[in-house]
């Protein structure tokens, strides 16, 4: 039987991953002792500090914001994540056996209720639809959504599928129920996992969608985005959120991202060319030409009905083409966006609600420009978090140089 490290990574954000050091042969003995001290010194206080730093070489990993790039004029939620809308939870399980598989499952779940007793509505935009995306077409035809959505791995879509619907049907109160439309997301990790295998197992469904939690979302090389690639660098999950009001009303906009697409030099930062500038640098070659996906998801607890969800999605579209994405041939894009609001849920379990109001056209601007921040900061913040991993075939995918692009950012004036 195959062994796999398996790594709920539903976890509080407070354990962040800290990568080995490498020496460096160059230098004397003496010099690198000192050097093994300071940095066994410099990762123990990373540990202890912000939730949201890991060390990579001589990088820290911290998320974009800490760095001084805060995409647009709206303020993000408590955490800055999708859990940041109420009632939101994220799990994760990281799959991570010898050099053979990096890949996961992540859990994006509505409410803690029984979502197919208590259905929310939804809405799914594709940007490119070179995917395998499961539960398409009902959640378009019927605007809800009724089960935690699940990114993975290409081929293990089936496999995430069919445990998810196992997992809908043992839960009291459906013991009757004979139609389950499991949503199920994707991205290719074969670069750095053995696809083929498809090594997803329902317990690591059943992992990542029982440990969801609340607070802080561990983020880069995580559940679904383990062995995932964005723009020549190691990709990963990403989250961020977004705080309007309108009409003495605040609500919030949360996203999480699954990245892996966009060639290295098509890399935007804040509007900075990122990307080019490094295309020429001392990294492994880019052999990408831009294909890939992204899966988005949307949350939010304002009342919006598929229609409207379905408009804030496309606004999610546009916060990823700011980084660089022209949404290529070979890429599959989607957006899945939900509404946590109790007053719209359906279902036995949702009871009469009062009278449903739903928020008017008129008044959707600043969800639309939440949506667009949050999802550039989320991708970005999916390459900040993502370490350096090594993978199947003995590639490496080196992770995004922070050092180097606060300088280049400096340069182009996008830092705060």
């Amino acid at each position: 039987m195959t062994r796999f490290l398996l790594r709920r990574d539903c976890r509080r954000a407070d354990h962040p991953l800290i990568a080995k050091q490498k020496p460096v042969s160059r230098w004397s003995h003496s010099l690198l002792f000192l050097l093994k001290v300071c940095i066994g010194a410099c990762s123990f206080a990373v540990m202890l500090s912000s939730p949201s730093t890991a060390q990579q070489g001589n990088d820290v990993r911290v998320r974009a914001r800490e760095m001084g790039i805060a995409p647009g004029i709206l303020n993000p939620g408590t955490y800055n994540a999708i859990t940041d809308v109420d009632g939101v939870r994220v799990g994760h399980t990281t799959i991570h056996e010898g050099d053979r598989f990096r890949t996961g499952v992540t859990a994006i779940l509505p409410h803690n209720g029984n979502l197919f007793r208590s259905k929310v509505p939804a809405a799914i935009v594709v940007g490119n639809g070179f995917g395998k995306l499961a539960g398409l077409s009902q959640v378009q035809e019927l605007g809800t959504l009724e089960t935690p959505v699940l990114l993975t791995g290409t081929l293990s879509v089936p496999r995430v599928a069919d445990a998810l619907m196992s997992y809908m049907l043992e839960l009291p109160g459906n013991e009757n129920v004979r139609s389950i439309n499991p949503v199920v997301g994707e991205t290719n990790d074969g670069r750095l996992s053995d696809i083929r295998a498809r090594p997803i197992q329902p317990d690591h469904v059943y992992s990542a969608i029982q440990g969801a939690i609340t607070g802080p979302v561990r983020e880069g090389a995580v559940g679904a985005g383990t062995g995932t690639v964005a723009f020549g660098f190691k990709g990963g999950i990403g989250t961020s959120s977004r705080v309007v009001g309108e009409m003495s009303e605040n609500w919030t906009v949360g996203v999480l991202v699954q990245t892996n697409y966009g060639a290295r030099r098509s890399l935007l930062i804040n509007g900075a060319p990122v990307g080019a500038r490094l295309e020429g640098e001392n990294f492994d070659q880019d052999v990408s030409i831009g294909d890939g996906s992204c899966m988005i998801i949307v949350a939010t607890d304002a009342p919006l009905q598929h229609r409207g969800l379905e408009r804030l999605g496309l606004r999610a579209l546009m916060g990823m083409a700011r980084t660089g994405s022209s949404f290529s041939n070979g890429s599959g894009d989607y957006v899945i966006a939900f509404s946590t609001n109790p007053a719209l849920r359906s279902g036995p379990d949702a009871g009469t609600p009062p009278a449903a109001r739903t928020l008017p056209t008129d008044a959707m601007s600043p969800l639309f420009q939440a949506a667009i921040e949050a999802t550039e900061e989320a991708i970005y913040n999916s390459l900040f978090m993502a370490e350096t991993v090594d993978g199947f075939g003995g590639r490496r995918v080196e992770a995004l140089p922070l050092e180097r692009v606060r300088q280049i950012l400096a340069e182009y004036g996008a830092l705060r």
